[in-house]
């Protein structure tokens, strides 16, 4: 009993020593409360969505205040041309367009029938069968009080419209995000704990003072990373094509550059690592729980960033992933060119530098 006592009260007093145990044994569990307590859901709020409203009368006005009070929708603008839809899709992230034809309230007061066209940008099915779900119940809602207060059968129809992806293939939103999560994840682990090896065995030691240039040490370790990520990028692709049935259609070449500044940018972090643990199991736990979490809830793939509370929308935009997933989707799927990313990709290319600076500086060529 006394071996007993001895041995629990060396590895109670182990665990209250090492801070980095502490902070996976309580800081962890905390943010997972958090975040699928508060932030992660999957009813969809806030979407952006667009008006084009042919009609402009008071039954369409109407319903577009039904649409501005509710939760789910954020109306970015009222647009006036037919061409600015797809304009929208492409470029402002627009999940959602409401067209009114011209005679709506006409067709539905003579008539009693009249159609709204619904649009989505089912590059996301799961969302975009959410969001025209909420469109069509707030259309039904108006319909359900005009047949109660004027007892006249109204019929409002809704036709539906799916960009980018009309057969809803739940394949078009799973690819981006694998591609953003083995990318990163691979070249970070394998980086932070290759290099966190050498200093467990002893040899960090021998390349340091061997002729070899130290940096040259750590590039050396990184190229064949970055080979079997671009390797793993095609794979994922040809996988995607021939067994998934999915196009690209974008430029491949532009696709793989934005990968290589995704890797680039992973590697660097996976640097940092190493130079800031000193054993493979740390490595490990610094890179899985650093960059798992936060590319499987902040990227946007399986949880919609809308959802989430203000700062952790912030917090989302310093994961590269995020970036990444955005430009793959806008390549892979809605076949766009460098004009409609360049935004992300110099904020991905800022983010790679940044870390790449960083890294270099702390990583310490002698070994204390």
């Amino acid at each position: 009993m006394k071996q007993f006592i001895a041995f629990f009260t060396k590895e109670f007093l182990h665990v209250f020593r090492d801070r980095k145990t502490l902070l996976l044994l309580f800081g962890l569990p905390v943010v997972q409360i958090v975040l699928f307590g508060f932030a992660l859901s999957n009813e969809i709020k806030n979407s952006k969505i667009v008006i084009f409203d042919y009609a402009k009368d008071a039954t369409s006005r109407k319903i577009i205040e039904k649409l501005e009070v509710s939760k789910s929708f954020e109306i970015e603008k009222n647009i006036t041309r037919v061409e600015d839809i797809d304009k929208s899709f492409r470029a402002e992230n627009i999940k959602l367009a409401i067209v009114f034809p011209a005679n709506f309230g006409e067709d539905l007061v003579h008539l009693k029938n009249a159609s709204v066209q619904i649009i989505a940008d089912a590059s996301d099915p799961n969302t975009a069968n959410t969001l025209t779900s909420y469109a069509t119940n707030v259309i039904m809602s108006y319909q359900k009080e005009m047949m109660q207060t004027r007892n006249i059968p109204y019929s409002i129809n809704t036709e539906m419209r799916m960009l980018y992806n009309p057969e809803l293939k739940g394949t078009t939103n799973f690819v981006p995000g694998v591609m953003a999560l083995v990318m990163l994840l691979i070249c970070v682990l394998m980086t932070s704990v290759s290099i966190v090896r050498e200093k467990e065995n002893g040899t960090m030691e021998v390349l340091l003072v061997s002729p070899f240039n130290p940096f040259l040490v750590v590039i050396s370790k990184a190229i064949p990373y970055l080979i079997l990520s671009l390797f793993n990028l095609i794979v994922i692709l040809v996988l995607s094509v021939y067994l998934l049935d999915m196009p690209i259609n974008g430029n491949i070449f532009l696709l793989f550059a934005e990968s290589a500044l995704l890797i680039l940018a992973a590697l660097s972090l996976g640097l940092l690592i190493s130079t800031l643990t000193n054993s493979q199991q740390e490595a490990m736990l610094f890179s899985l729980m650093g960059m798992l979490l936060p590319t499987m809830m902040l990227t946007g793939f399986m949880f919609p960033l809308e959802n989430m509370p203000v700062p952790l929308q912030v917090i989302s935009n310093i994961v590269p992933s995020k970036w990444y997933y955005i430009i793959v989707k806008s390549i892979m799927i809605k076949g766009l060119g460098f004009s409609a990313i360049w935004k992300e990709t110099l904020i991905l290319a800022g983010m790679t530098a940044l870390l790449l600076t960083i890294s270099i500086r702390k990583f310490n060529i002698r070994l204390e």
